[in-house]
């Protein structure tokens, strides 16, 4: 029996390019997004290509109750789910004083309460098992506090911790859980949060494709923490070095609009 994959943010940038490894490994998916036009392009390329068994779910995962409604779901279809990549997430830019409310509650539904629900629902029956494996999309921001982008840096911070904490509760029942910590990718973020007005956009980005194999390959291998790229990996290391406030500063500077 194949093993199956649930996948969410499944449509496009690291979540996509997740997808396209598990299924050349012959996994069975589930694919999550709100773009159900892809998700069924993708479904049917996976079908016709590699023989899988692909299960498409065109719903938001922040909306009550969703979460909840895919996982019954796949119980009355008799799909277990041996692995949950928690990849869906966005993020904004600008001062909090000025960005929007509304958007910021999504942001905080999408990266924190859909991926701690997604979680509580399918790591349990793991561990039951005793096999299986989470990995949830962190950031490398989640290193650090971020001025100009305040509440997404803090919700890779909860991801980050969560993850980490999670990975301890579960060590030895056969179950692996891992955070995927990529700085600035090819996706497509940079566009859609609007920080292409920052500095830090003019900075390094890893293609997407090398993102998803080190994440892939680090998942398999049961790492807890997987930074893809030296660059980033020794930009993590820095909140060691300096003193919190100083820390701060530098984003700041990185983040600042073009100009300033």
């Amino acid at each position: 029996m194949n093993k199956t994959v649930l996948i969410t943010g499944a449509s496009g940038g690291i979540g996509k390019e997740l997808a396209n490894r598990f299924v050349k490994d012959r996994y069975n998916m589930v694919l999550v997004a709100r773009s159900e036009g892809k998700l069924e392009e993708f479904a049917k390329e996976y079908r016709e290509g590699y023989g899988v068994q692909v299960t498409v779910y065109a719903k938001d995962v922040s909306l009550p109750g969703m979460a909840e409604e895919i996982a019954s779901d796949l119980k009355k279809k008799g799909i277990t789910v041996d692995y949950l990549v928690n990849n869906a997430g966005f993020g904004l830019y600008g001062e909090f004083l000025e960005t929007q409310l509304e958007q910021e509650m999504n942001m905080i539904d999408v990266n924190i309460k859909a991926l701690t629900i997604m979680t509580k629902l399918f790591l349990p029956d793991m561990v039951k098992r005793r096999q299986g494996g989470v990995m949830n999309v962190a950031s490398l921001v989640g290193f650090f506090p971020g001025p100009m982008m305040s509440v997404y840096y803090a919700t890779k911070a909860y991801v980050l911790s969560f993850t980490e904490a999670l990975e301890n509760e579960v060590n030895g029942t056969g179950v692996t859980v891992t955070a995927l910590c990529p700085g600035l990718t090819s996706t497509g973020f940079v566009d859609r949060s609007g920080m292409g007005a920052s500095k830090m956009s003019n900075g390094a980005i890893m293609e997407v494709g090398q993102v998803a194999e080190e994440g892939y390959r680090g998942f398999l291998r049961g790492k807890t923490l997987i930074i893809p790229g030296a660059r980033n990996r020794f930009n993590a290391f820095m909140p060691r070095l300096l003193p919190r406030k100083m820390m701060t500063r530098v984003i700041r500077s990185l983040q600042d609009r073009t100009g300033h």
